[in-house]
């Protein structure tokens, strides 16, 4: 099934209050914590699939706390990258910087250097897992309730099935979807969502069921 690619508005910075736990609840609190500077732990380190929100739980880490050591994708990073690191997780122990890092796969399997692979797995670590389509079914019809919107589970379905299945792109198809109930001035049936949607398509019709 083809996808719709959308002429969306630029994603939001990321931030705590816009990032969806799902099942990552208990990760999402820590860095918090993290970054409030409230965790007894000084040594945060994220893992998951590309799309899992550890970049998104990275930048709003450094939003809320610009002292924060932050490192993304630690398994790109060159050796001086990976020594500078291996110093900032030292001192963060020693009463330094906390450091919140995040990378592809768990400590052990990371192609890193041994001591550096060993200090990410010091303090805490959290795999994050990807969101069900019943979470991203709650998110889309609370992101509609908060515009004023009612989404029935036809209309969740169709977004679900044709749409990327990252939060952003989710996001952003409500911004198309609340301007063009608006522009109608029609509730979000079926067929209002298919012509909202066939109209922001870059060269192309929304298929049907």
């Amino acid at each position: 099934m083809q996808q719709l690619p959308l002429a969306i508005s630029p994603r939001p910075e990321p931030a705590f209050d816009n990032f969806v736990p799902g099942p990552n609840a208990e990760a999402l609190a820590r860095v918090r914590e993290l970054a409030a500077g409230t965790l007894g732990e000084r040594i945060v380190y994220l893992w998951g699939d590309a799309g899992s929100g550890r970049s998104h739980l990275l930048g709003a880490a450094a939003r809320a706390n610009p002292g924060l050591v932050v490192a993304d994708d630690v398994q790109r990073l060159a050796p001086a990258e990976q020594r500078a690191l291996f110093v900032a997780i030292n001192e963060a122990r020693e009463g330094g910087p906390a450091v919140l890092a995040a990378g592809d796969r768990p400590p052990a399997q990371l192609l890193l250097r041994a001591d550096l692979k060993s200090r990410l797995a010091w303090g805490l670590v959290y795999q994050l897992l990807p969101l069900s389509d019943a979470d991203k079914a709650r998110h889309l019809k609370a992101l509609a309730g908060a515009r004023g919107l009612l989404l029935s589970d036809d209309v969740v379905a169709y977004l679900l099935a044709r749409l990327p299945r990252d939060m952003a792109s989710l996001q952003a198809v409500m911004e198309v979807l609340d301007r063009y109930s608006l522009m109608r001035q029609r509730a979000l049936t079926l067929p209002l969502v298919r012509e909202a949607l066939a109209q922001e398509m870059l060269g192309g019709q929304v298929g049907g069921r």
